[in-house]
């Protein structure tokens, strides 16, 4: 049982306002201003009389319980939800019956408190006011006097006046406040007013006083410009009409039973006579009558009042809950709600501009669809929006997206033909999206809509035996995808369907015996394409249920599998094994020519539960398909048949299993034809005249032999065939040369690679010396080679050097040789500075030149073409990019050269920008202070390069194209530091250290009053003050006087850079929000009389402003020539702070001054000139500078 707290304890709280519910009927504190003492002590006095009578008995049982329970409002039982709320209500209900006014306005109180307003409620009765003064009091005002917010509105039969500070307004209140306890006040709020109508429908409902008052005080609250008031009212107004309309259609419910009865008793009786119990249900009747058209007032005037006007407000929150609540009435008395008058709101509101008032509207709709006895009154609706809600799979909110989606799922299925083709193929292409919520809601769509028809399993069409239906659904799946000209990505499509069409998916007896059937065999058989798309489909079903997560591209990272997924995963790997390794060598053998199709088959055995070769019945297969890859090499050159190989025998020969000594022998015969006909071409190769070999067929042969071999090499150890020296003479002699053909010298530099892979990760513990120099020249030698290549006259030669060396230089400088420390100090190789130039110019000239093109006229094949040719050279350069940015994020090269690559930021984003902001990332974690001064260096540069393509004679022109092109390159560095200004403060803060200096480099004249070369460049790093913190703009300030002579002739455009760059760092300050502007003038400094009340609350009594107090608030209008501070009001408490200031902020001294270290303490020495140091350090204002605070000494040293 909840009681109320005490005024006078409520007192030493907030002891300048009244109690929380006190009723009034006099003028003396009808506005709420309670200015003596004694004022006071009546309205507590008052409210103590009135309360004692009602509560009496609470405490008289809580008295008798022999224990003290601490006094609470309603607001804080509801809040804490520490006791049952219906009996809550049963408390206040109780309350209500013996004194109803009381009640009320303890309830009234609740809705405030809610609203977050720790004021005051008073109330006058409006019985004896004229309808024209009600009006009047209808207002809401702000007092400038007092800076107190009023609301006077009509609770009938009161007019309320809620009193509250301004500084509460719109800023935190119940229910936008986060955590657990608060969101569980929202739900223990909504629980209240649903039990509260529950537990009056059967009394005080109908009272024609209860739900009056309570109407019209959270109209009234709805009304108000502060957002707390109407957002807590409309939530309520809410949420109370959805429990009038349960009680509605309790009443309904009742009253056809009443009528029901009453016709078996006028039927059971004579007509002649009459009958009590015939009356009773006629007076029942009209009762239930009465209070049905008492129900139905209350819910047009709840409508009308709240929702008519607060379901366009400008808050999303109030909107979202107006439209949810909306479409709750409409699901639960459609009769009363499902029609147009009421739909019409939900389908505006599918406009909204805020996502959650969007979602809001088609969760309501998919309760509306989902029951098909309701969708036949949505036909004029459907029409209506079925064109906005088909678009809204497009919406960028993803959580939109999806239940969009759902809800077109339901229309297809209750609505009959409403979307019409178009709009389903429209719909189907979503199963390719990248975020998988909505894929998976595209793929149920597709696979009810296409793919699975009612009677599918029954239905066995003619010749399509055990596999009818699932081969149906087969080939239109197949038709779908190849009919998806813009897609050809299978995985994503399988992974789109798999929650829906898992077992279908799963039957690969259907896939491989559909593959495997001949057109003799009766049916239709498939054809090329299609055959090649039941391979991926086969290839993706089988990773997908091997993997057990989404493809690469869909999903943040892997999903952690449950107990039950991995024991569903596992049968499904022995169940792939089992029928592949039957099946594999029958596919294999049939495509055997295919390239394409052999590439995805051979992926197969890679997901195999190679345990179940254990069982001897199954050795055969694997001879078969062993005896099936052998003939495949040989037949192929093509990579990826190759590498799919020499997988597949990678993953077969794994020690720990039976079948490794079977395998081993077949992959060392093979392997040795390989390098049988390898020497053979070679040796022929070098008996030519002049080692050179101009037959296009032996050519082909030779590329063909090492394509094979660099393939196996590439996952097996070939060292023993002593690849090293064969390679090695070919690529010799190309250097020599010059006349090796492309073909034979890309995979020879890629077989010497990996023969020096497979000897450096041979080396051990007690590997020899010997051994050890020999790899060590073999190493020094590949490089030099590679090095050479780089300027070789193929590009494909280049970029393939390129990649290598790259990769080569990131192995050598992190090798672990199993902890041999003498193998590491021998074998580690970091590249000359001269190497690196090298690898730098080739970026240059390989990536960021661009290339002329040559307008031709193409038909439409040739431009695809070309477009595809373009495509692939892009995919080249960001390989070629990402692979020299890598030697920058893992310190192979100097961190500098990064600088180079920073240049192209903005010229080449949508290219490279990725690369280029991840490589300034990973730098970043790195080494903060070296990776700002890369950047600060990459400005630098920009700027002399602009500086020195002007007309000396000229000043810089900030308008031209390249000065804005580094101020926005400028402006995207500042972006990266991101919104933790905290956390950059210390890179932020060296940038503008460094800048400065750059600026005032090569200033001459006495005292630095001549014009610095570099000035401009404090433009450049204007845009990186922002991301200054408070304090340090003013640290960041000091260091800039350093370099400014006073007075300085700063007239003309020339040293306008110094002014806004100055002003860049004086922004949002206090003190000196009166900068010079660019004629040179302070502008004046106004007070706002909001802040000046906020100062009257928060001190509890009016400012008084003195004149002296009002000129030191009118800054002197100074020459802009002086560049002097408008804070002169501070030098005095300034100079008292000198010597904290100097403790810890040691930088802000004058440039010229010298300083020592002892013992970890930074000191500044005695010098002549510390009048000039105090006029210097005085500028900067310290209130909030503390030793916490400052930014690292070291930044600022010079």
């Amino acid at each position: 049982m909840y009681c109320f707290r005490s005024p006078r304890r409520e007192s030493a709280v907030h002891d300048e306002t009244a109690p929380e519910s006190a009723v009034q009927n006099g003028s003396s504190v009808r506005n709420g201003n309670l200015k003596t003492p004694r004022e006071k002590r009546k309205v507590r006095e008052q409210c103590e009389n009135i309360r004692r009578n009602s509560s009496s008995s609470r405490r008289v049982s809580q008295l008798q319980n022999g224990e003290v329970v601490e006094a609470v409002t309603l607001f804080e039982v509801v809040s804490m939800g520490k006791r049952a709320m219906q009996s809550v209500v049963d408390d206040w209900v109780q309350a209500y019956k013996q004194d109803r006014n009381v009640a009320l306005l303890d309830l009234i109180n609740f809705f405030i408190q809610c609203s977050g307003c720790q004021g005051m409620v008073t109330a006058e009765m409006f019985q004896s006011l004229h309808k024209k003064d009600v009006m009047r009091k209808m207002t809401e005002t702000f007092d400038e006097e007092t800076g107190l917010q009023y609301k006077k509105f009509m609770a009938y039969p009161w007019i309320l006046t809620v009193t509250w500070p301004v500084d509460t307004d719109n800023k935190d209140y119940p229910l936008i406040r986060t955590g657990p306890y608060w969101k569980k006040f929202k739900a223990n709020f909504c629980e209240f007013i649903a039990v509260l109508v529950q537990q009056c429908q059967c009394s005080i409902l109908y009272d024609s006083y209860l739900m009056d008052t309570i109407i019209s005080l959270l109209t009234g609250l709805a009304d108000s410009v502060v957002r707390a008031f109407r957002h807590t009212s409309t939530l309520a107004a809410m949420k109370l009409l959805t429990a009038v309309v349960s009680v509605h259609l309790n009443l309904d419910v009742n009253k056809h039973n009443a009528e029901r009865l009453y016709e078996v008793e006028k039927k059971r009786i004579s007509g002649k006579r009459t009958n009590y119990r015939l009356d009773q249900l006629e007076r029942k009747r009209e009762e239930y009558e009465r209070k049905l058209l008492e129900i139905q007032n209350m819910m047009n005037a709840i409508f009308k009042g709240t929702f008519l006007n607060r379901y366009r407000d400008v808050i999303p929150e109030i909107r979202a809950t107006c439209i949810e609540e909306i479409g709750s009435w409409i699901k639960t008395y459609p009769d009363g709600f499902l029609n147009d008058s009421y739909l019409k709101y939900i389908g505006w509101m599918l406009y909204d501009k805020q996502a959650e008032v969007r979602l809001k509207c088609l969760l309501g709709l998919q309760g509306i669809y989902s029951r098909k006895e309701l969708v036949s009154r949505m036909d004029l609706f459907t029409s209506r929006f079925k064109d906005r809600i088909v678009s809204m799979p497009l919406d960028k909110d993803h959580e939109v997206a999806v239940q969009a989606m759902k809800l077109l799922m339901l229309m297809s299925q209750n609505c009959g033909d409403v979307l019409s083709t178009e709009d389903c193929e429209t719909l189907y292409q979503f199963v390719y999206t990248t975020h998988r919520p909505l894929a998976v809601a595209a793929g149920e769509f597709l696979y009810k809509r296409l793919l699975s028809h009612e009677g599918d399993e029954e239905v066995q069409p003619e010749g399509g035996g055990k596999f009818g239906a699932s081969t149906d659904r087969l080939k239109r799946l197949i038709s779908f995808f190849l009919e998806s000209e813009l897609h050809k990505h299978v995985a994503y499509l399988i992974d789109s369907l798999w929650d829906w069409a898992g077992k279908f998916l799963k039957d690969w007896e259907c896939m491989t015996t559909l593959l495997l059937k001949n057109a003799e065999e009766g049916g239709e058989a498939l054809s090329d394409a299609h055959e090649s798309v039941l391979i991926e489909i086969i290839l993706a079903t089988v990773r997908e249920a091997a993997e057990g997560h989404p493809p690469v591209g869909r999903g943040a990272a892997k999903k952690i599998l449950s107990v039950k997924e991995k024991k569903i995963q596992l049968e499904d790997c022995t169940k792939i094994t089992e029928h592949f390794i039957m099946v594999l060598p029958q596919l294999l053998a049939k495509y055997s020519t295919d390239a394409q199709k052999v590439a995805n088959l051979l992926q197969i055995p890679q997901y195999y539960d190679l345990d179940v070769y254990r069982m001897g019945h199954l050795r055969k297969h694997l001879d078969a398909l062993l005896r099936e890859v052998k003939d495949i090499v040989a037949k192929h050159s093509d990579m990826s048949v190759l590498e799919a190989s020499s997988r597949t025998y990678y993953i077969l020969c794994s020690e720990e299993i039976a079948i490794y000594s079977q395998v081993d022998r077949a992959r060392t015969q093979l392997i040795d034809e390989l390098m049988g006909q390898l020497n053979q071409l070679l040796d022929g190769f070098w008996q030519k005249e002049e080692g050179f070999c101009t037959d296009a067929g032996e050519v082909s042969q030779m590329h063909s032999a090492l394509r094979r071999v660099a393939a196996f090499h590439n996952a097996h150890d070939l060292t023993k065939w002593n690849l090293y020296d064969k390679t090695l003479r070919l690529l010799v002699f190309e250097m020599e040369h010059g006349s090796l053909p492309v073909l034979m010298t890309l995979p020879a530099l890629q077989c010497m690679y990996f023969s020096l892979l497979w000897q450096l990760a041979a080396v051990s513990e007690n590997s020899p010396k010997e051994t050890l120099f020999t790899l060590r020249r073999e190493l020094r030698c590949f490089s030099r080679i590679c090095v050479c290549f780089l300027h070789h006259k193929e590009k494909d030669v280049r970029e393939k050097a390129f990649m290598i060396l790259c990769d080569w230089l990131l192995i050598l400088s992190h090798q672990d040789s199993n902890n041999n420390e003498e193998a590491v100090g021998l074998l580690d190789y970091l590249p000359s500075a001269s190497l690196q130039e090298k690898l730098l110019l080739f970026i240059q000239e390989h990536v960021f030149m661009e290339e002329e093109e040559e307008s031709k006229d193409l038909t439409e094949e040739e431009e695809r073409k070309d477009e595809s040719g373009k495509l692939d050279d892009l995919h080249k350069k960001r390989s070629l990019l990402a692979a020299y940015c890598k030697l920058i994020v893992y310190n192979v090269v100097e961190m500098s050269a990064a600088a180079e690559i920073y240049k192209y930021y903005v010229k080449t984003y949508n290219d490279f920008g990725d690369i280029i902001k991840e490589t300034l990332s990973k730098t970043r974690h790195n080494n903060k202070i070296q990776s700002t001064k890369t950047l600060i260096l990459c400005l630098q540069q920009l700027f002399q390069t602009h500086a020195e393509s002007q007309d000396s004679s000229s000043s810089v022109d900030f308008y031209s194209a390249s000065f804005t092109n580094m101020k926005e390159l400028a402006r995207r560095f500042s972006l990266t530091f991101g919104w933790d200004q905290v956390k950059s403060r210390e890179s932020v803060a060296m940038i503008h250290k460094e800048g400065i200096e750059f600026a005032f480099q090569g200033a001459t004249g006495v005292g630095g009053k001549c014009l610095p070369p570099n000035l401009s460049f404090l433009l450049i790093i204007s845009e990186f003050s922002n991301k200054l913190l408070k304090p340090d703009k003013r640290l960041v300030y000091a260091y800039l006087q350093r370099y400014i002579a006073e007075p300085l002739p700063c007239r003309g455009d020339e040293w306008q850079p110094l002014i806004w760059y100055r002003n860049s760092l004086l922004a949002n300050e206090d003190e000196e929000s009166s900068v010079l502007s660019s004629s040179g003038e302070l502008s004046p400094m106004g007070t706002s009389k909001m802040s000046s009340f906020k100062r009257k609350l928060s001190n509890g009594s009016l400012p008084v402003t003195s004149q002296t107090e009002a000129e030191d608030k009118a800054p002197d209008l100074q020459c802009s020539s002086q560049l002097a501070s408008a804070a002169g009001k501070r030098r005095k408490r300034l100079k008292s702070r000198e010597m904290h200031l100097q403790e810890h902020l040691p930088f802000l001294c004058p440039g010229g001054l010298p300083r020592r270290c002892c013992k970890g303490e930074i000191k500044t020495e005695d010098v002549s000139k510390k009048g000039q140091a105090e006029d210097t350090t005085e500028d900067v204002d310290v209130d909030v500078v503390s030793a916490d605070q400052v930014i690292p000494a070291r930044v600022f040293q010079l």
